[in-house]
């Protein structure tokens, strides 16, 4: 009897992140199509950190109150390393890929250094590993990395190895050798329309809930789009568009044909029975009108409730307005920054603060609920440039505030241009989102920059005649950490 060829997916992700994973669940699907056997070590209800990245969250005020346990989520509490050995010893992969971001590469590397001894060939993928390929491919524990999107590459190596062939050439990949690293071209981009449906049968089933305001949600995410069309300083995105095009891949932003994202929602909704929807796309409103209200109508034998993210200038009446009726209970929008002419010139979004406001006018009048993403700590950031932000804020109705510090993440123009400036060393560690590194720049140091963004909700909801009384807050001593506290509450009472 001929054994199936397996695949064994390793997700290092950020402690308690249960947000689902669009690659690894498209990936699964692939190559189960594809007749190949695929299983899942998941790193997400594991302690490695001291406090989770949802919680850490709600510590600063930008996310409400909630309990993994209302749904029965709990951590493991055996060991990480060892459960992983022993799945690779029982489980017997033919291939570990495994996919990395920045945040999480050192918790990958060590867990690829745990089962190093059962010697089977691995494979990285994924955003960081494209801009990072040279970086990865060095670690001995990785014995290929793909450049790139994986569905195609991926199937064609399994099938090679599977038939005992040669797989040096299989494009997309660079595979480490004895001679060296051979560095295969790129192929043309993936018909997004053509993939499979997403699969979440590799996932435990708890990795379906979701918290949001609060209450706990049982989520699907469906892909509508791959990539995004601005050209943001801080974002990858702008240079995966230039890097495809400049190999003559074809358009890296691509947007799915209304028809296939109905029919994959009805697959996912019957066999998955959510009650919430997320659609993947880094502006869901970027579509045109026509393209939209073509949307709405399908989408209505589908009806579920659902959020989005989407950028300020996308939207118009008529959107809101369509995307209301569709039930879109909740928007996610980036401000990112609020100076105008810093948020041109160093961040290129060159919208102005009274279209910003307007438009959530415009939400409000509909009444969808709408989260504001913030980020502080750019390069050459002053603390009277936070208060710009904190301003912009003040003027706005958001059932949430994020605010996160300034990633400079590989890749992107801002990354660059810390190197180049001397505010950032080149090998660097990224934690997360939450925390950013560090930059060495006069204009104002780390620590101020944590105690505003852990006081920054404070600053953007209570009156000014507490802005004294914050400013201590912001201070990580005892009487800091005495008064933030006290305002904690008070903003948990008044707002949540």
């Amino acid at each position: 009897m001929t054994t199936r060829f397996k695949v064994l997916f390793i997700y290092p992700n950020t402690e308690m992140q249960t947000l689902v994973p669009i690659n690894l669940s498209l990936l699964s699907a692939c190559l189960q199509e594809a007749g190949i056997e695929v299983a899942l070590f998941d790193t997400t209800y594991y302690k490695w950190e001291d406090i989770t990245f949802e919680q850490k969250k709600v510590e600063l005020l930008q996310l409400k109150p909630f309990s993994y346990e209302e749904k029965g989520i709990k951590y493991k509490d055996t060991d990480m390393y060892e459960d992983l050995k022993s799945m690779v010893a029982n489980y017997k992969p033919d291939l570990i890929a495994i996919t990395l971001v920045e945040d999480t590469y050192d918790l990958g590397m060590s867990l690829l250094k745990s089962v190093r001894a059962y010697h089977a060939p691995v494979i990285a993928g994924g955003v960081f590993v494209t801009f990072s390929a040279a970086d990865v491919i060095e670690n001995q524990d990785v014995d290929m990395v793909c450049l790139g999107e994986g569905e195609e590459a991926l199937i064609e190596l399994c099938e090679k190895m599977t038939a005992g062939e040669d797989y040096s050439s299989v494009k997309n990949l660079w595979i480490r050798t004895d001679g060296g690293v051979i560095k295969n071209p790129l192929r043309k981009l993936t018909d997004i329309n053509e993939l499979p449906y997403i699969s979440y049968d590799i996932f435990e089933k708890e990795r379906l809930y979701r918290p949001m305001q609060g209450k706990m949600f049982r989520m699907i995410h469906v892909e509508v789009d791959r990539g995004c069309p601005y050209d943001c300083t801080y974002c990858e995105a702008p240079h995966l568009r230039k890097f495809f095009k400049q190999e003559g891949c074809g358009n890296y932003y691509r947007r799915k044909k209304t028809e296939r994202v109905i029919e994959e929602m009805k697959f996912l909704h019957e066999k998955y029975s959510p009650d919430y929807i997320n659609f993947n796309a880094e502006s869901f409103l970027a579509r045109p009108v026509s393209e939209l209200l073509q949307f709405a109508e399908k989408y209505r034998d589908v009806g579920l409730p659902f959020w989005c993210q989407s950028r300020p200038e996308d939207v118009t009446e008529e959107k809101i307005k369509i995307i209301k009726e569709m039930n879109c209970q909740n928007l996610q929008f980036g401000i990112e920054h609020g100076n105008e002419d810093f948020r041109a010139r160093v961040l290129n979004r060159k919208n102005t603060n009274r279209q910003i406001v307007d438009a959530f006018k415009i939400v409000e009048k509909y009444n969808i609920s709408y989260t504001v993403n913030n980020i502080i700590g750019f390069p050459d950031e002053t603390r009277e440039l936070v208060f710009d932000t904190i301003r912009l804020n003040r003027q706005i109705n958001p059932v949430t505030m994020n605010c996160y510090m300034f990633t400079p993440y590989k890749g992107t123009r801002l990354y660059r241009y810390c190197l180049n400036s001397g505010y950032l060393e080149k090998d660097v560690k990224v934690h997360q989102a939450l925390d950013g590194v560090p930059l060495k720049m006069n204009s104002i140091s780390y620590e101020e920059l944590k105690g505003l963004q852990r006081t920054f909700s404070l600053y953007a909801r209570f009156p000014e005649e507490m802005f004294d009384k914050i400013r201590i807050a912001e201070k990580f001593n005892v009487e800091g950490n005495k008064i933030f506290n006290q305002l904690k509450n008070e903003f948990y009472q008044k707002y949540f």
